[in-house]
């Protein structure tokens, strides 16, 4: 049997911030970082950015050098699941590995592409998504017709990128405005026009009837043909492991405190998969942004190393659509007014509930977006 001091499973963004967290807090002993993709920690935003548009290699998505790992004593192994997880024992099974003994673990799953099965053809594994290098090389490979389903930011991303490689992009989404729900009507028609800029063909308000790849077929019968299909339909958690070790979750998320503790004595988590508490917030938010998941994975390291260490930042993330970037930062759990400032070439938005700023999203207005995120900590109104 292999024991360490650390195990880390899941090497993401937020595995690789935990045993960076861990060993810059002075933790000691061996760490295993078992992630179950091919490469060690990568960065993962380019690849439906500047990766996808064939701007930027492979060699330049890794998180740090393999000397990165020596160096830190750490042992990383790729293509390792693990396979069972006994939270009272503290032992794991990692495939390629065996079993592993741990006095501490700190668990970053993270999410997978949704294929919703209420979406008939959604699992037909011809339908492309994009998550790792693999799916951006074969997305990059998929000929010169693409049809996009969801209008999330990975959706708009990649529909832009590759309609700037010149391929024929058609975006499908239910929504009527892009992002209309969660950022305004406003913000989405603005959104909207940057991919017709971009020269997608954005059809809003049609409902997916079935995926039949390299086409999709819409509720009202009429069908929108590629070469290829992406389905960028948001991420599930995966929370499968941590379960089936009687960790606690919620709504699918695993509960931690402001730290990343889970349920269970020694063990922390960060990420996609887990729900941390946020005691600026006051509360527990779900938060899927890849910044995030560097910041808690980090916080969880510090803390497994014995550091008291917290998750009390505002959440956020930058986004870039074709050539044009914007700045979010937000609690992301609901607003009841958007208030718009700017024009068309720097503007901000601003989210508001019972009367104080919970979020702003920023085009071109740094300032707006800095003084945003305070007002969010602080809870104050827009000036």
């Amino acid at each position: 049997m292999t024991k360490v001091a650390l195990l880390v499973v899941g090497a993401g963004p937020a595995g690789w911030s935990a045993v960076s967290g861990y060993r810059a807090a002075g933790g000691g002993g061996p760490v295993l970082l078992a992630g179950e993709d091919a490469h060690p920690p990568y960065r993962r935003p380019p690849l439906s950015k500047d990766y996808l548009r064939g701007e930027s290699g492979r060699d330049e998505l890794a998180l740090q050098p393999t000397t990165w790992y020596v160096r830190e004593q750490v042992r990383m192994e790729t293509r390792a699941r693990v396979l069972a997880l006994d939270a009272e024992a503290r032992t794991a099974d990692v495939d390629g590995v065996g079993s592993v003994a741990f006095d501490r673990c700190v668990i970053t799953t993270g999410a997978a592409p949704a294929r919703p099965a209420a979406i008939p053809g959604a699992e037909d594994s011809r339908a492309l998504t994009l998550r790792t290098i693999e799916n951006a090389d074969a997305l990059r490979a998929a000929g010169g017709r693409l049809v996009v389903v969801g209008s999330g930011f990975i959706g708009c991303e990649a529909a832009a990128s590759m309609a700037m490689r010149g391929t024929e992009v058609t975006l499908v989404t239910d929504e009527a405005v892009p992002h209309a729900g969660r950022l305004g009507r406003e913000v989405g028609e603005r959104i909207s026009g940057w991919l017709s800029e971009t020269g997608v063909t954005v059809l809003t308000g049609r409902e997916v009837g079935a995926v039949e790849p390299p086409a999709v077929r819409l509720a009202d019968g009429a069908r929108v043909t590629g070469d290829a299909v992406l389905l960028a339909l948001g991420v599930e958690a995966r929370v499968e492991l941590a379960e089936a070790a009687g960790l606690d979750t919620e709504d699918g998320r695993l509960i931690c405190d402001e730290s990343g503790r889970t349920s269970a004595d020694g063990i922390w988590a960060a990420g996609d998969l887990a729900r941390l508490f946020n005691p600026t917030a006051g509360r527990r938010l779900t938060v899927e942004h890849w910044g995030e998941a560097l910041t808690q994975g980090e916080v969880a390291g510090r803390s497994a190393a014995g550091q008291q260490s917290a998750w009390d930042s505002v959440p956020g993330f930058w986004s870039t659509i074709g050539r044009r970037t914007i700045k979010y930062a937000a609690w992301g759990d609901g607003h009841d007014d958007v208030r718009l400032r700017g024009d068309d070439a720097a503007w901000s938005a601003w989210f508001v509930r019972d009367g104080a700023c919970v979020g702003v999203l920023s085009h071109n207005r740094d300032g707006d977006y800095e003084l945003g995120r305070e007002l969010v900590a602080r809870g104050e109104r827009i000036p």
